[in-house]
């Protein structure tokens, strides 16, 4: 892959999910999508959002935006897969806590999510 590819792909749509920042909720932790760079939380988050974005847009392929994570995970195949190298960010920042966003995870997070 060359420069350009990884330059072509869009960046991060932010450092957290937007949804969940829009409603005031948070999650366990970060999904991006590789074709166009949505930020969502991934399935044991309350809202489920990165699944949500790729049964609205057919955008099958996601990478952690986790901090050391680099794994891929195709969504139509129902598998891990080799995915591109992205463009910088490759995670939300490193002092973002897990679960987060800082100051809206409550203290009984175990109890509301999805195992």
């Amino acid at each position: 892959m060359t420069t350009t590819d990884i330059e072509s792909r869009p960046p991060p749509s932010g450092s957290g999910c937007a949804e969940c920042d829009e409603a005031g909720g948070w999650w366990v932790h970060l999904r991006r999508c590789v074709e166009c760079g949505q930020v969502g939380c991934c399935d044991s988050s309350p809202a489920q959002h990165a699944t949500a974005h790729f049964r609205e847009t057919g955008h099958a392929v996601i990478q952690s935006f986790e901090p050391g994570e680099s794994w891929c995970w195709d969504y139509a195949k129902e598998t891990g897969v080799l995915g591109p190298e992205l463009a910088p960010p490759t995670s939300h920042p490193d002092d973002q806590p897990t679960p987060g966003p800082a100051g809206r995870v409550p203290a009984d997070w175990r109890d509301h999510i999805h195992e």
